[in-house]
């Protein structure tokens, strides 16, 4: 294509998304109760009940290869404050007589450790009743021989413990909500000091007679916004990343805690066992990016590489259910590919959680770093180890979402490579939120190469564990098959979006490859808005629970699914009530064929109802990849009426496509092809996502009790079409009936007309 390369394209950061209106978390969150306050030192000095060693079995130091919650708080040098900390680890020793109180402050007190049984036992009945009354208490430390003071402060404790990582959690996304109003905070500030760009002169909108009213409102919002972000602040000073609430049952010692201690509770493990499980894994990832045949068979009919799980079982000595078959399906796949990117930013952009988020947009709809474990040495952070949470989704309502803890790890294995792994460890998301659909990862993640010249080779490893669950008939096959979460889908959009950065920092681009647009910095402004368009896009369609959507059936028998929210303060959007609208359906076309009828400016009259049959004209075309379908454009639609101005991003990748387009204001427009700032012009998007059908592969993995091998048909699209229409322009507005009617009717005429085009009206 001509484009110099040498440059090392920089990672963006995008807003953090959790602050959408849809998933607003209160203040009061963060006090929410999770279990029944623990007592006081001076409740328990009231309490009845032998303080003695009860039950008790004595460990040495040594001997911690098995320990719970109550007994995985701080590193074992523990300071004379630590003695009100018996009822986590057991009951201390009686000194002999009372002896003078100096004495007694230098004596180190000794402690009695439960045993592996006696957790066991209280784990079970904490599954089933964390609130136990008096009778199952006194039940319980018969049984175990222990006394019921002990068994209610280990109690107290699981449950204390359980509600510092749901706080934690919190917190996280408060902190991200937190920055994103800061942001937005800024930007109006800028919005209202300078009305005329900096660059050029002329105005950033053509509404200059309503510039007085905007600049009230956008005051008036600017002050709430301050103190919205000032109650954070404050919220987050009192209870800080890595503290719990004053009302636990340890006082001072538990806020003294670090953010580990919480999470070595709740995993029930030590660091060092967190860290041998990271380690094991990480042998695995190793194995599995480099093993040949038989642990990989190639399909021949796909080309794909099939994971052999039989092998798989003894190389890796994997417990066999008593069943002789899995619980959960099993999705495993392998892909490799090279990326146009240097090693250390692409691994700092796996550790960044809001880089890696904004790496993929269409898979990760939320991601958040929960905990970091460790912080790794030097500047590039090796064998740096944090706790994530991702929100894994496919462009449709239709497909739940898959929500993963999981424990990352990024070590350098060579001057030339790196690995990083992710494995999910047993009963965490038990833990942090029970109503989760179970996703969990086996040793995933990628084996990364440094080529020297600005590339790197990855490859990639995805291997998950899920509850088996009926999926919507038409993504039956693609998601069965392990297609849409699997390696394939992760490399191909990792090396569309590294070319994209490359495009986009490019100097010398050829004329024939940004056509319409005399500068560089005008270039970018558009590739960025485009970008922001197409991530608002992905956000908008998903099944995540940003959204609440609702089956109406659609003119043309297909159903629709719609939703609402409300923009109160995003300028990247316009403000009001939004309706999104989206239909997903199967076509008896290829998906490279489809994706080039819906791009060509020449063949949109065919299908979009808004040009009445009138042509559309591209006059700005800009390449951001070397296939031809990745590309920005301007297209200039004229009518009798009117004029309209429409920016479209078409991205193509090995695994799926889209075209998303957004009408724009013409004069505002005509100023970000001058290079001006396009942060905040507000884009309303729609488009069309494009994936295969499935129908062509083979499963992911094959067992010697393997049945349905699939069909050998040559399959079709999955086609998701959705709309976005501002119904009013008042964020206080309620949804009407007349706008979902408007939605269902642009959406029916929408896909008469593409079937009509392409000939398929029975499909």
């Amino acid at each position: 294509m001509g484009v110099d390369m040498s440059n090392n394209p920089p990672t963006s950061r995008t807003k953090d998304f959790f602050a959408s209106p849809a998933l607003s978390l209160s203040l009061a969150g963060i006090f929410r109760d999770a279990g029944t306050p623990a007592e006081t030192a001076a409740n328990r000095e009231g309490e009845e009940g032998d303080e003695g060693s009860v039950g008790g079995r004595r460990r040495s130091r040594e001997d911690t290869a098995e320990i719970s919650s109550e007994n995985s708080g701080p590193a074992r040098s523990r300071s004379a404050e630590d003695i009100d900390f018996d009822a986590e680890l057991g009951e201390p020793d009686e000194d002999d007589g009372d002896g003078d109180n100096k004495n007694k402050k230098k004596k180190r007190k000794k402690y009695h450790r439960h045993t592996t049984e006696q957790i066991r036992e209280m784990e079970a009945l904490f599954k089933e009743s964390p609130h136990p009354d008096e009778k199952q208490r006194q039940q319980l430390s018969k049984q175990l021989g222990l006394a019921p003071r002990q068994v209610k402060f280990w109690f107290q404790n699981r449950r204390t413990q359980i509600k510092a990582i749901q706080e934690r959690h919190e917190n996280s996304l408060l902190k991200g909500e937190m920055e994103k109003l800061r942001d937005e905070n800024k930007a109006m500030r800028e919005q209202i000091n300078k009305a005329c760009c900096p660059n050029c002169g002329s105005a950033t909108t053509s509404r200059d007679a309503t510039l007085t009213t905007e600049e009230q409102q956008l005051r008036i919002e600017n002050a709430r916004l301050k103190s919205e972000v000032e109650k954070l602040r404050a919220a987050l000073v009192k209870y800080p990343i890595g503290t719990s609430s004053p009302s636990s049952s340890t006082g001072q010692d538990q806020e003294n805690r670090s953010s580990l201690d919480f999470y070595t509770g709740i995993f029930g493990l030590e660091k060092s066992r967190i860290m041998e499980i990271v380690n094991q894994a990480m042998e695995e990832l190793q194995k599995m990016a480099t093993a040949g045949e038989p642990l990989w068979v190639r399909s021949v009919e796909t080309g794909r590489e099939i994971l052999n799980y039989d092998e798989y079982i003894k190389e890796f000595n994997i417990e066999i259910p008593a069943s002789g078959r899995p619980k959960r399906s099993i999705e495993a796949s392998r892909d490799t590919g090279v990326v146009f990117v240097d090693l250390p930013r692409l691994v700092q952009s796996f550790m960044d959680v809001n880089q890696w988020k904004e790496m993929f947009p269409s898979i990760i709809s939320k991601a958040a770093t929960v905990d970091v474990i460790s912080n790794g040495e030097g500047d590039n952070r090796n064998g740096a180890v944090q706790l994530m949470f991702a929100e894994l989704q496919m462009l449709t309502p239709l497909v739940p979402t898959r929500e993963v803890y999981f424990v990352r790890c990024s070590k350098q294995l060579s001057p030339e490579q790196w690995a990083v792994v992710d494995v999910s460890i047993d009963k965490v998301e038990d833990n942090i939120d029970a109503s989760l659909v179970k996703c969990r990862k086996r040793p995933s993640g990628c084996i990364i190469e440094d080529k020297s010249n600005g590339h790197c080779k990855v490859i990639w490893v995805e291997h998950l564990e899920c509850q088996k669950s009926t999926v919507q008939t038409m993504y039956r096959s693609i998601v069965n098959s392990g297609l849409a979460f699997g390696a394939r889908h992760w490399v191909a959009t990792l090396q569309l979006q590294c070319e994209r950065l490359v495009f986009f920092m490019a100097t010398n681009v050829p004329m024939k490859d940004s056509t319409g647009v005399a500068t560089l910095a005008g270039r970018k402004s558009i590739l960025k808005m485009a970008q922001r368009m197409t991530s608002s896009f992905c956000r908008a369609i998903g099944a995540s629970s940003y959204h609440t959507w609702t089956k109406i059936s659609s003119k043309t028998g297909d159903d629709i699914r719609i939703s609402s929210r409300k923009n109160l303060n995003d300028p990247g959007e316009p403000l009001g009530v939004i309706l999104c609208a989206v239909s997903s359906v199967w076509l008896p076309v290829s998906p490279y064929a489809l994706f080039d009828f819906l791009r060509d400016e020449n063949r949109r009259n065919e299908w979009d109802i808004m040009l009445n049959g009138g042509p559309a004209q591209t006059i700005a075309n800009l390449s951001k990849g070397q296939d031809r379908g990745n590309a920005v454009t301007i297209q200039t639609m004229k009518s009798k009426e009117n004029s309209m101005w429409i920016l479209q991003d078409s991205c193509i990748n090995a695994y799926e496509s889209m075209v998303v387009y957004a009408p724009v204001d013409i004069t505002g427009m005509q100023s970000v092809m001058t290079g001006c700032d396009s942060s905040n012009m507000a884009v309303l998007s729609s488009g069309f996502s494009i994936l295969p059908d499935g129908l062509e592969s083979r499963p992911m993995v094959i067992t010697s009790r393997q049945e349905d091998r699939g069909s050998d048909s040559e399959g079709g699209t999955l086609l998701t079409v959705a709309f976005q229409v501002l119904t009013n322009t008042s964020p206080t507005a309620k949804l009407t009936m007349e706008s979902v009617e408007s939605a269902n009717t642009l959406i029916s005429c929408t896909l008469r007309n593409i079937k009509t085009s392409l000939q398929c009206e029975d499909g």
